[in-house]
């Protein structure tokens, strides 16, 4: 039964799903800064291509040359200090080893509360989001409801919201008043 709860309660857990709706509102926000950075790149565009026109080509490849040979010395500085550094006694690389596993285990722990900690912010985020998108929603097709539906009395649709805003509130009320279904009376078993 193990096995069938836990089915139950994966199936059943809204986590996943708020936290896609998370995911999806936070895209959202990130997209509506998307014109504001075409807009600042479309200003800055031109005055980058003239600065790219009014290079010099020779100039370009003697800074690019020199920092090739730069990187070039850097990096056989750094393999000669690694190369003159390492140490050949084999049990000195085995405890090293050992240490590095330690904390490569401890690091990935590390990541992971780390990614679980941001999981549940986002899911958090996307529950929220999803109360307020039903929220929205709710007033949306309230309000779509109170201008379409007619006016009983004259068969036309309303022109003002308020009264009628009271009526569709007060409308579900009586329907389910009215709706009460009838009360049965029990009869007596007939003794055998």
């Amino acid at each position: 039964m193990a096995i069938t709860d836990d089915l139950r309660k994966t199936l059943t857990d809204p986590t996943p799903l708020y936290f896609a709706a998370g995911t999806a509102d936070l895209a959202v926000q990130q997209a509506k800064k998307v014109p504001a950075l075409i807009e600042q790149l479309r200003a800055e565009a031109p005055a980058r291509i003239d600065a790219v026109r009014n290079t010099d080509p020779k100039t370009v490849q003697d800074r690019v040359s020199t920092q090739a040979k730069e990187a070039q010395a850097t990096v056989q500085a750094k393999v000669t200090e690694v190369l003159g550094a390492l140490d050949t006694d084999l049990k000195k690389l085995g405890e090293q080893a050992q240490d590095l596993a330690l904390r490569s285990v401890g690091v990935a722990a590390e990541y992971v509360v780390k990614a679980r900690e941001t999981y549940e912010k986002v899911a958090e985020h996307g529950e929220q989001s999803v109360r307020t998108w039903r929220g929205e929603a709710a007033e949306e097709i309230n309000e779509i409801a109170i201008a379409v539906e007619a006016d009983p009395e004259t068969g036309k649709k309303a022109d003002t919201d308020e009264p009628r805003a009271a009526e569709a509130k007060a409308a579900p009320a009586k329907k389910a008043a009215a709706r009460k279904a009838p009360v049965k009376k029990a009869t007596p078993a007939a003794d055998k």
